[in-house]
């Protein structure tokens, strides 16, 4: 029977065993998760970015069709109300040019003389 006995210390130090292996396996396999962890967060991050460069890119082509929309706009405006300034000058410059009846018929008779001219 001393085949088959079983002692406290036998059973103590297989338990102790016991548990330092599957502290050994707890350990690898939280290790494993925690590289899993790692990687889906890079993972993340990097798709982030690539969104994040994404949508910045679009924002500034957006801002930049806006600017140049903006700008010929402006540009039209401009040109728009210098060509009327220069019509209410020249309308000025003509009724001033032509303010007495005298200066009308010089005008005229200038302007039949170089045409016979010509």
């Amino acid at each position: 029977m001393d085949i088959l006995s079983v002692s406290w210390g036998t059973i103590f130090w297989t338990t102790i065993a016991f548990v330092i292996v599957l502290l050994k396996e707890a350990r690898v396999e939280r290790d494993a998760l925690m590289k899993d962890a790692r990687e889906t967060k890079e993972q993340i991050i990097v798709e982030a970015k690539e969104r994040a460069t994404v949508e910045y890119e679009k924002i500034v082509a957006s801002a930049k069709e806006t600017i140049q929309a903006e700008t010929a706009a402006a540009v039209s405006e401009l040109k728009k109300q210098v060509a009327d300034l220069s019509m209410n000058i020249a309308e000025h410059l003509i009724r001033e040019e032509l303010k007495t009846d005298e200066r009308q018929q010089q005008i005229i008779a200038k302007y039949l003389q170089e045409a016979k001219l010509n």
